[in-house]
């Protein structure tokens, strides 16, 4: 259980985290540079929940906000475990970047959450999900085709060595197969 004393550092400035607490979500924060810490499961519900979702945006929108110096791109430790973290672009696709550590949970620099909650509040995860069925589509169908190309290039690699080792049965029999199976 994490407790006011126990929030962890700031990845960005290596101060202590406090508790921050947005209708019935707990997050950690920085005072300093305005980051947030988010665990799995709080992340996930945010995420999924749309009065979670409107009680993160209506904080942010009532909210003081400092002029924060743009963050210096770099790979940051995870607050509960020390590891660096993963970079990755929400769903592929949002142009938010966030730090996750899989195990613990994820960063955000200031302002990104209530980015990544508009997004998802404007159809960005449908759209990510459709992209991404899209690709895949795309991707069975390549292999299809080089499948279908390596299947030709087969028969025609068994239709040289059965002109050129005439006398082997092990080549007479396969072009008699290839002639069934057709």
């Amino acid at each position: 259980m994490i407790t006011e004393d126990k929030a962890g550092d700031c990845p960005r400035c290596k101060v202590d985290l406090d508790l921050l607490t947005i209708g019935e979500t707990t997050l950690r924060e920085c005072t300093n540079c305005g980051g947030l810490w988010a665990d799995v499961e709080t992340f996930e519900i945010v995420c999924a929940d749309t009065e979670k979702q409107s009680s993160v945006l209506g904080f942010f929108n009532n909210r003081q906000t400092s002029s924060v110096a743009p963050v210096k791109i770099n790979y940051v430790p995870c607050p509960d475990c020390g590891q660096l973290m993963n970079r990755n672009n929400f769903a592929h696709s949002s142009g938010v970047i966030i730090d996750i550590c899989k195990e613990h949970g994820a960063w955000f620099d200031a302002d990104e959450l209530p980015k990544i909650v508009e997004f998802i509040r404007k159809g960005g995860m449908e759209h990510a999900r459709q992209k991404e069925l899209a690709e895949i589509k795309d991707e069975r169908s390549r292999l299809r085709d080089e499948i279908r190309k390596q299947q030709q290039q087969d028969q025609r690699f068994a239709m040289g060595k059965l002109l050129k080792d005439e006398d082997d049965e092990a080549g007479i029999r396969g072009f008699i197969k290839t002639l069934f199976d057709q």
